[in-house]
């Protein structure tokens, strides 16, 4: 042990500049009660790593599962679910040996089907499919401060509203995107917000407001999916769409057989030693 007392390994990784901070809790044993903890203090600016989230990966009892997640978001809420963290999730866990290239891992939103696309042109990208959507619901007249705004949903393992505009980069999403989040049609639990610019039948561009972060960030997979989904609902686009993200990245939606499948990249861009006590963590 060092003279900063104990620490514990940790693997950075973002898919479309969404950062995540990920513990093999295989050799960290972080109790689930305290899971929520090492969230906020991991994820914390200037004083931790800084992510949009964290989650933990360990081995399932579950024959059917490789192994399970825990997600956290930076404020400490877990999420049933994260489009651009599970493609983080399917990579490493690969390189870990935790998994082999196709695999199945559990979230709070049920079993997610993850490969690791190994050769071709997209070589490195990894391919996932989510959990059978729900509650898909279109053209819901909201109020929102006296201005009536056309809003649609869909849970694809997360809450979803989706706005379609005409310019994307001239809408205000921190102070819009609070506004919806928090908009009583979506209460108790609120939900994420998208705004999307469709520009043909095949592309997309999406800026999304996330719930837990509670501010802009530069991609969501999920949102992406639900984005997706809605604009095939509204006959806008095709089975397949590729979405450009507020980090400039594409991420690409399949429709197939009324699955959803999500491709994008996924890179490890760190690793480090989080020491606990400075942290305000122990185990």
């Amino acid at each position: 042990m060092s003279i900063f007392g104990k620490s514990v390994p940790f693997y950075k990784m973002q898919g479309c500049g969404n950062d995540f901070v990920v513990i093999d809790n295989r050799e960290a044993g972080v109790p689930t009660a305290a899971m929520k903890d090492w969230a906020t203090a991991l994820c914390a600016r200037a004083f931790g790593v800084y992510a949009d989230g964290l989650f933990f990966l360990e081995t399932s009892d579950d024959p059917e599962l490789d192994y399970r997640w825990h997600f956290y978001n930076s404020d400490g809420s877990r999420a049933e679910m994260c489009g651009n963290a599970s493609r983080c999730a399917g990579k490493l866990a690969h390189a870990l040996g935790l998994a082999p290239a196709e695999h199945t891992f559990g979230t709070d939103a049920g079993p997610i089907r993850a490969k690791v696309l190994l050769d071709g042109p997209d070589a490195g990208r990894v391919k996932v499919q989510l959990t059978p959507p729900k509650g898909l619901e279109t053209n819901l007249a909201l109020d929102v401060d006296g201005e009536a705004l056309t809003v649609h949903f869909a849970d694809t393992g997360v809450p979803h509203a989706v706005v379609f505009v005409d310019d994307v980069a001239a809408v205000d999403v921190r102070s819009l995107g609070a506004k919806l989040r928090n908009h009583e049609r979506f209460a108790p639990a609120g939900t994420n917000v998208n705004f999307v610019q469709v520009t043909d039948g095949s592309t997309m561009l999406l800026r999304t407001y996330e719930r837990g972060v509670e501010d802009e960030t530069y991609a969501c997979g999920t949102g992406a999916c639900a984005a997706q989904l809605v604009a095939n609902a509204l006959g806008l686009t095709g089975q397949r769409a590729d979405l450009t993200t507020t980090g400039g990245e594409v991420l690409t939606v399949f429709l197939e057989d009324g699955s959803v499948f999500l491709q994008g990249a996924a890179e490890l861009t760190f690793t480090g030693e989080a020491y606990l006590a400075p942290l305000g963590l122990s185990l």
